[in-house]
């Protein structure tokens, strides 16, 4: 479920930051057997021509994002597909090397750490709260670790809480401890039965990244370096704790009328989201990263079997297609085949990573302001239909 906020003013960004402006946004919105390929021939340009001019149609509309960027990878062939800037002030071009918050798409990176620790028996998908985090309320016991991976664990979202929402409020560059997070609300029941039903949360994977420091005595960001980083080959790719970003970067604005786009960058710190949307990344990185993830690079196929068996139940905001749900992951079946990714959604910034279940083929696309179902829901229907157009881009063809 997208992190909430307070109704929206607009108002001059100076220290202190510009808070309600940024909270309508930002507490809106903190992102809540396959087919293959179609056959045919490798897109010519002016296929590139037609992706490139919808998506400069859906930058310059408006209220659309200042820039996007799209990497559509088949085998070694890489296309890059970008409208807009980077940065309103100097007008550079989108760059597959800039920076950007990757918002919830950092759940399925929690989801690559559990996996693995599962893989090498370290964790088990069984593995209860009550036995690898007792601190936690007793209410909770039973929630299993494949009901946190997918979302049907029922925990009470803490960005819903009106303490944490507060604290945000009062000062967005707050710097939490990522790690008490789940205090906000261990005053509260379930949401329902373990495993009866879906519903998203951020709680759920600040939890998995709990267990998995729990079960091996390790900082989740060390987990995150050892397990996916180093293995994917990702070169730009961090979970910071403060609000600041290292150019060169995305700068990512609120475009919300009737004031000018203002930049969103720097207003939140990432130690409020942490495991379950604060990590850095580039969109050459998440390219690495979604092509090892969706085929199983990192865990056997025992673990790539669990986390495919999907149910009923989509990403935040909802990816192209059909979405059903698996452990961190998303099946998005569009009219041209089917992809497994993730999506994300953070001030000035939404994200979608999908590859096919091979890995072969791959889709990182990124546009920098925040578009989702509070904020805008018609645009989030735009987005997603020219997603797919970008999935059935690169699922035709040959390699």
């Amino acid at each position: 479920m997208p992190l909430r906020c307070a109704p929206h003013r607009r108002t001059v960004l100076r220290p202190p930051l510009r808070t309600s402006a940024v909270l309508a946004v930002c507490l809106a919105a903190l992102a809540p057997a396959a087919v293959s390929a179609a056959a045919g021939t490798v897109p010519a340009p002016s296929d590139d021509r037609a992706l490139h001019d919808q998506l400069d149609r859906f930058v310059h509309s408006p209220g659309g994002p200042p820039g996007a960027i799209a990497v559509l990878r088949r085998g070694k062939e890489e296309r890059v597909v970008r409208a807009g800037v980077a940065d309103l002030r100097t007008g550079r071009p989108p760059r597959p090397d800039d920076r950007m918050r990757i918002a919830s798409t950092a759940k399925a990176f929690s989801g690559a750490v559990a996996l693995s620790l599962v893989d090498r028996r370290a964790l088990d998908l069984d593995d209860t709260l009550a036995s690898r985090l007792p601190r936690l309320p007793a209410a909770w016991g039973s929630v299993t670790l494949r009901q946190l991976l997918n979302h049907t664990s029922g925990l009470p979202d803490y960005t819903e809480d009106a303490d944490f929402l507060a604290e945000l409020a009062a000062d967005p560059r707050h710097r939490f401890d990522s790690r008490r997070l789940l205090d906000y609300v261990a005053d509260q029941q379930l949401r329902f039965p373990p495993g009866t039903r879906y519903q998203y949360s951020n709680s759920d994977n600040i939890a998995v990244a709990l267990m998995a420091e729990a079960a091996t005595g390790t900082p989740y960001e060390q987990l995150l370096r050892e397990l996916v980083y180093r293995p994917l080959g990702l070169r730009d790719t961090s979970l910071p704790q403060g609000y600041r970003m290292r150019e060169p970067y995305l700068h990512g604005y609120d475009v919300t009328p009737p004031g000018p786009p203002e930049d969103v960058s720097e207003v939140l710190s990432a130690s409020g989201v942490w495991a379950s949307g604060g990590i850095v990344s580039t969109p050459a990185d998440m390219t690495r990263f979604i092509r090892g993830y969706a085929q199983g690079a990192l865990y056997g196929r025992a673990e790539l079997r669990e986390q495919r068996r999907w149910i009923a139940g989509a990403s935040q905001p909802a990816g192209p297609g059909g979405n059903m749900a698996g452990l961190a992951i998303f099946r998005y079946a569009t009219r041209c085949g089917v992809v497994l990714g993730h999506t994300g959604n953070f001030p000035g910034y939404t994200q979608l990573v999908a590859a096919t279940p091979d890995g072969r083929r791959s889709l990182t696309f990124s546009v920098t302001t925040q578009i989702n179902e509070s904020v805008d829901p018609a645009r989030v229907q735009r987005l997603r239909a020219l997603q797919e157009n970008f999935v059935c881009a690169l699922l035709r063809g040959r390699h």
